[in-house]
């Protein structure tokens, strides 16, 4: 299906493109949203007289964003969750939770707005993209823990969870000094 795009689109279009897409994705998301219209005679007529006034509201709708990006941008957000002790989360942290923590701490962000690439598994300090306008972006880190003392220190930058891998080496290396005293052993009773 042919459309006339009333806005940017990420990985598709400016405001004003031409382009095809397949038609379940023009009904489904662009259509209904706003973001596009079928491009037809009348539809390519329509948007040419409308074409300054959507820039002018795009202008203004993308000044605001950048202004709540820089405020944005660089944040942390603590969520807390249970987990083993490896760090693997019970369940599983999504762009709904994160937009309702973001929401409690004073920015009014949907789960729309959350650009997660995976759902986030386990523990740490993970940088998610938040989309304020389909030209801004702002960065932010969550902190996921069990804990907000935990999450203190994760934001300290310490390891918090019980098997690291300085245990690991010290696990190895008390393994082959053992392999070698066994190896000695045989040996002497040879």
């Amino acid at each position: 299906m042919q459309v006339v795009l009333l806005e940017r689109v990420e990985k598709l279009g400016q405001m004003g493109a031409v382009v095809k897409v397949k038609d379940g994705y023009a009904r489904n998301f662009l259509l209904p949203r706003r973001k596009a219209l079928r491009a037809t005679e009348e539809n390519l007529k329509y948007f040419d007289t409308r074409r300054v006034q959507l820039e002018a509201v795009n202008l203004e709708q993308r000044k605001e964003a950048e202004q709540v990006a820089a405020t944005m941008e660089g944040k942390s957000f603590v969520i807390l969750r249970q987990s083993g002790e490896s760090g693997l989360l019970y369940g599983s942290v999504n762009s709904r939770d994160v937009a309702s923590v973001m929401t409690e701490e004073g920015f009014t962000v949907s789960r729309q707005q959350v650009d997660l690439i995976r759902q986030i598994k386990n523990l740490g300090l993970h940088e998610v993209r938040i989309v304020l306008h389909p030209e801004v972006f702002a960065k932010v880190t969550l902190n996921v823990a069990r804990s907000l003392e935990e999450s203190e220190r994760q934001a300290a930058g310490v390891n918090v969870l019980v098997n690291t891998d300085d245990d690991d080496d010290a696990l190895d290396t008390e393994l082959e000094e053992l392999f070698e005293e066994s190896d000695a052993i045989e040996d002497d009773a040879e």
